[in-house]
């Protein structure tokens, strides 16, 4: 499977939360699957990418020029798609996946999430987005989400929305029953 996973970049977090993307990465390789991120140095990206990549994973980067030009360009890709900007990084990352998984992260990954969300939800994909909760990280976020549906800004019902987990093992338990 594919694999697109969205995260911070920053490497000034909480050492359990650098764990948590060594835990992921591990995974990914050991099952066999593709990593698609970011193709970029820093944090989580580099310790999701270097650990699915010690575990065998196959590792797709996608990276805008701006980014190259920061020099945070990384080396541990299989495959390196560069792209013009930003949106068009989100885009061909969610065009790649059979699943998204969100991390922790910053700016960036809320827009990545909300991006691969509202897409699908105008039916431009359907590839599944996994948000993991991890410690209550995104509990605010889910705070937030239900606020908009109680006031029917959100349909409580609707087509597509991310499915949040609270746990690394309960994320790979989703991944199994969508496939």
């Amino acid at each position: 499977m594919k694999i697109a996973v969205y995260c911070s970049a920053k490497d000034a977090i909480p050492e359990d939360y650098l764990s948590l993307g060594d835990a992921l990465g591990v995974w990914i390789g050991a099952q066999g699957h593709t990593l698609i991120y970011g193709g970029a140095t820093g944090g989580l990206m580099t310790r999701v990418s270097e650990a699915a990549k010690r575990a065998g994973a196959y590792i797709i980067g996608v990276i805008p020029p701006r980014v190259i030009a920061a020099g945070r360009r990384a080396d541990n890709c299989d495959e390196l798609i560069e792209v013009q900007n930003m949106s068009e990084r989100k885009q061909r990352m969610r065009d790649e996946a059979e699943a998204i998984i969100c991390l922790p992260g910053s700016y960036g990954t809320l827009d990545e999430m909300m991006d691969a969300t509202s897409s699908a939800i105008v039916g431009e994909h359907h590839t599944p987005t996994y948000v993991v909760n991890y410690k209550g990280f995104y509990e605010p976020l889910r705070l937030q989400i239900r606020h908009m549906q109680d006031l029917h800004f959100i349909p409580e019902q609707q087509s597509y929305q991310p499915v949040f987990v609270d746990t690394l093992d309960e994320l790979y338990e989703r991944l199994a029953e969508a496939n």
